[in-house]
């Protein structure tokens, strides 16, 4: 029951994470600033997470567990924001690729913090993983790694992989909903300094559509934070990680339709090998 319980959680995570992808390009497109489109979001999940204040008992909670949440929370928001960057002009089926050396991250650091040790299935499932989003990422441009938006990409990938350690001890130490709580809150606070510290922007108006496209970004992100944290409460952040990079698939597909973007059969032949690598990390990593 748990296995199909982990399964559901993994697949909600991935197409909510793909789909804030396509949202938050939307709003990019449109002329929204990144560093806004962040804090609006976290602000969005902030609001939603109130009502959850009354079913926890913070004054339980010791310094360790409040030095795990806000390092966690300040790089949730700084992945988030150099995420958005990374959207306002990179391509959704290119980008995505380059997540997957978040699981290399997320392991190492998962070894040395959490004591996580991945056995060699794991470690042939991380390695077929990275190799079919090269066998994507080969389809782009050589010197793609000069270009800004796969810069910013890669720093949110680091950011992103250790704030998931950060997630995971959290977790630990709290629970699921907790971790959603503090991270949406802590998001908020930090997302609202970023703002303040690299942009003269204020809340404003903004037409229905855009709004409907901000909405739509937070619930997506709000899913896929909650999800996140309940399958990091039951497999190991490495495993996790990599499980999670089937959304690749869904942003080249997603990519090809919604932003014309090409190469769509030799980036859907890298996504098999990479659903490959998750099937043996979920069937034999444990």
């Amino acid at each position: 029951m748990q296995v199909l319980l982990n399964i559901g959680a993994i697949l909600l995570r991935v197409f909510s994470n793909s789909l804030s992808n396509v949202f938050q390009k939307k709003l990019t497109v449109e002329g929204e600033n990144p560093v806004y489109v962040n804090f609006v979001n976290y602000s969005l999940l902030s609001i939603v997470s109130l009502p959850m204040l009354f079913f926890v008992d913070f004054s339980h909670f010791n310094l360790v567990f409040w030095k795990y949440a806000i390092l966690g929370g300040i790089c949730g928001t700084i992945c988030n924001c150099f995420m958005v960057l990374a959207l306002q002009t990179g391509e959704l089926s290119v980008l995505g690729p380059i997540n997957s050396y978040k699981a290399i991250v997320g392991m190492i650091f998962g070894i040395f913090i959490l004591h996580e040790f991945p056995n060699i299935y794991g470690i042939i499932g991380i390695a077929l993983i990275i190799f079919g989003s090269y066998f994507i990422f080969d389809s782009a441009d050589p010197r793609v790694f000069l270009k800004k938006d796969i810069q910013y990409r890669i720093y949110a990938l680091v950011f992103s992989a250790i704030e998931a350690v950060f997630i995971k001890k959290v977790i630990i130490l709290s629970s699921v909903m907790t971790s959603f709580i503090v991270s949406s809150f802590l998001g908020g606070i930090f997302s609202f300094v970023t703002l303040k510290l690299f942009t003269k922007e204020h809340l404003k108006k903004t037409n229905k559509r855009l709004s409907i496209y901000y909405v739509l970004t937070a619930l997506c992100f709000g899913l896929m934070t909650f999800t996140t944290a309940y399958v990091f409460k039951n497999m190991n952040v490495g495993y996790a990680l990599s499980l999670f990079q089937i959304s690749i698939i869904i942003n080249v597909i997603l990519g090809y339709k919604l932003f014309k973007e090409n190469n769509l059969l030799k980036k859907l032949a890298g996504s098999l090998i990479i659903l490959i690598g998750s099937a043996t990390i979920l069937i034999l990593g444990h």
